[in-house]
């Protein structure tokens, strides 16, 4: 059982692979490689507010099922460089049916970095994978 107000914190020292210049050298996309700096990424910061997320709700899920993102609404406050130490905290707001919402926020050594609201649904890997395939029949 969750309860609201529960929270759930991740912390992770910043790469260069995390910075917004090391994604678009990964992307091997040579025109846009210089329009990036190595900062923390945003992409990276949503991912650690969701892996925050989804560890809380590791506690209520059944062995087949896992959770997935649904709705992430964040702002990036502020540049964070590569080596410092990022947190990011999940508190829990409660669930809608099958959505659990949560409040996540993020942290440097300088202060907050981040803000805002995630949605996740547990599911079945079963059917997320039969939806995923479904999907690639369609074409």
């Amino acid at each position: 059982m969750l309860a609201v107000g529960q929270t759930e914190t991740v912390t992770y020292v910043v790469t260069k692979h995390d910075t917004a210049h090391g994604l678009s050298a990964e992307w091997q996309d040579g025109r846009y490689q210089d329009a990036y700096i190595d900062v923390f990424a945003t992409i990276r910061m949503i991912a650690l507010m969701e892996l925050a997320c989804g560890r809380m709700l590791e506690r209520i899920q059944a062995a087949d099922e896992l959770s997935v993102g649904v709705e992430v609404n964040v702002r990036h406050l502020a540049p964070t460089p590569v080596g410092a130490t990022v947190t990011t905290t999940a508190t829990y707001l409660g669930n809608d049916g099958k959505f659990h919402r949560f409040r996540v926020e993020a942290f440097d050594p300088g202060g907050r970095i981040g803000e805002g609201e995630h949605t996740r649904a547990i599911v079945t890997v079963e059917r997320l994978l039969a939806g995923a395939q479904k999907r690639l029949m369609s074409r």
